[in-house]
């Protein structure tokens, strides 16, 4: 099997970010279904081998031949996507119309052509939460180290309880980026860990940049 190597012109980057979006959006129209939500459900944090019931939704979307960890990134943000709460589930269904944009279901509006770079990847969402008072900046920077050092073993197991949280506060999630940052993670984790750290800072800081308005009383 050929081992996929990283893009190197806005070209291929291009193309994989349109089949990233294509991939989200035919998940989301799939959990349309009580029934095959469940079942992609089943698979949150498990490896392939142990995701029986996957197989029948995501085969007939993936290539058949496809590299180990790209797999493991579909199936993982099938079942993620697969476990949001209800009540983003509802928003997804009216962004993930025909000629939304980003197939995200996120409210990311014109994402998609938009370079990934651009879009909002695990570091923004944390900040975003963070902005919003979902989560402790001392806690939401801890687990972003902590993630950015993980093995793919490691880090998988734990984005569905992450994913979730940042998703009842009200914080949307790229899927696709996601997808790519996890397909790629294990041969080029540092960039990619770069990244989302940037992002998360950059959000952060952004916030301590806004300069106050003065409130003016009334001399009467």
């Amino acid at each position: 099997m050929t081992t996929p190597t990283t893009p190197t012109t806005p070209v291929q980057g291009t193309a994989r970010q349109h089949r990233a979006d294509a991939y989200v959006r035919r998940v989301l129209a799939l959990c349309e279904s009580k029934r095959t939500r469940a079942d992609l459900r089943s698979g949150l944090g498990r490896p392939v081998e142990q995701c029986n019931y996957l197989h029948r939704y995501l085969v007939p979307l993936l290539p058949e031949r496809m590299h180990p960890d790209g797999k493991r990134a579909h199936y993982a943000v099938a079942a993620l996507i697969a476990a949001r709460p209800r009540v983003t589930r509802d928003a997804d269904t009216a962004a993930a119309a025909p000629c939304a944009g980003d197939g995200t279901g996120a409210g990311a509006g014109d994402g998609a052509t938009s370079p990934w770079w651009q879009r909002p990847n695990l570091g923004t969402s944390l900040a975003q939460a963070v902005r919003v008072g979902g989560l402790k900046g001392d806690s939401a920077e801890g687990d972003l180290h902590l993630l950015t050092r993980q093995s793919t073993n490691a880090i998988h197991p734990r984005l569905p309880s992450l994913t979730q949280h940042l998703l009842r506060v009200g914080v949307a999630i790229d899927w696709p980026v996601l997808l790519e940052d996890l397909t790629w993670w294990n041969r080029d984790q540092d960039r990619i860990a770069t990244r989302w750290l940037e992002s998360y800072f950059r959000v952060v800081s952004a916030e301590d940049r806004t300069p106050t308005v003065p409130t003016h009383k009334d001399p009467s």
